[in-house]
């Protein structure tokens, strides 16, 4: 079976959600990177983009990429902006399975219609900014998946259940 296990997608895919289930049905560690880099730095995503701006946001993450892309046996829940780096996409590749959660925009903004820790999200139009992301962000999360899993109105334990499945079938 393969060794790492990416989940891509959009600002309130679910990806942390899903990615801790299904890290436990499959016996592996789990790894949010945006959790790593917060545990680095000392300081929470808003602040490294208030204090650093999103391209040392972005650095950031493609260092931590690099990190977590060779651990053993796990499943890692990326930023919804991984993708946006060439080298990151290749890594993604390289590395590991990479299951991208499609959500529609509807459920995206549902989710994080009350969220304020999400930088990109904090405009007057979160909707507007939303399908923005959405319509550059999806092409390269197809790009880099092995598997597009279109479970939007699956808890996220069912949701990791047919995951689970897809990842056993595909070994």
């Amino acid at each position: 079976m393969c060794q790492r296990i990416f989940l891509v997608g959009p600002m309130g895919a679910g990806k942390t959600t899903v990615g801790r289930q299904l890290a436990r049905l499959l016996g592996r560690t789990f790894l949010d990177l945006d959790a790593e880099i917060e545990v680095r730095t000392g300081a929470d995503i808003s602040w490294i983009f208030d204090v650093e701006g999103e391209a040392g946001f972005r650095k950031r993450e493609s260092a931590m990429l690099a990190e977590l892309a060779a651990k053993e046996n796990a499943v890692i829940a990326t930023g919804g902006g991984v993708v946006l780096a060439p080298d990151n996409r290749a890594v993604l590749k390289a590395s590991g399975m990479v299951i991208y959660l499609a959500v529609p925009l509807a459920a995206l903004y549902e989710r994080t219609s009350r969220d304020s820790k999400r930088p990109l999200l904090q405009v007057a139009d979160r909707r507007d900014a939303i399908s923005k992301l959405l319509t550059e962000r999806a092409p390269l999360y197809r790009q880099v998946a092995d598997t597009i899993y279109e479970g939007v109105n699956a808890s996220p334990l069912a949701t990791a259940e047919a995951l689970t499945r897809l990842i056993r079938d595909a070994n």
